[in-house]
């Protein structure tokens, strides 16, 4: 286990976290500029609440759970927010050569069909496939059931089954 206090931990461990956070802001909101504010809002809280984090546990998981929180609260307070814009696939994608263009195109049209998702079956398909968490750590993440997890994975992939088709 690490020595640092919390707030030590959180200081030092926040910096690698910022991608994940960004991406999760986005797939909360779906739009650039509130992920931003969804970020820094976040980095804010956890800074102010840092010694409430047990260090030697996972910083990432305490970062989610403070934006969801942030997110809901907003949307509970704001109520207009959800479908605020939605971000095109083709600016967050970087095309770097011929190789990696049918990669981008396919990863363009998930990205795509994956913002079309329901937003609880979105949030759940980033935590378990876009950051790796268990299906435990997602319902933990997100205050559900783990079964409730696994149900909405099913119907997203349901969802998503057809992309790839032409027999590819």
């Amino acid at each position: 286990m690490m020595s640092e206090d919390g707030l030590e931990a959180v200081r030092s461990g926040l910096p690698a976290q910022l991608a994940s956070l960004w991406r999760y802001g986005i797939v909360l909101s779906r739009h650039r500029q509130t992920a931003e504010d969804l970020v820094q809002a976040t980095c804010v809280r956890a800074l102010e609440r840092g010694a409430q984090f047990t260090a030697g546990t996972r910083l990432d998981r305490w970062l989610f759970a403070i934006m969801r929180s942030i997110w809901l609260n907003d949307l509970r307070a704001a109520r207009v927010r959800q479908g605020g814009g939605l971000v095109d696939a083709d600016d967050v994608l970087v095309f770097d050569g011929i190789t990696h263009t049918e990669t981008n195109i396919l990863a363009r049209q998930v990205l795509s069909e994956v913002q079309k998702l329901p937003e609880a079956q979105r949030e759940t398909v980033f935590l378990v496939y876009a950051e790796g968490m268990s299906y435990a750590e997602a319902a933990q993440a997100l205050s559900i059931p783990i079964g409730t997890v696994m149900s909405r994975l099913a119907a997203a992939r349901a969802k998503l089954a057809g992309l790839g088709g032409d027999g590819v």
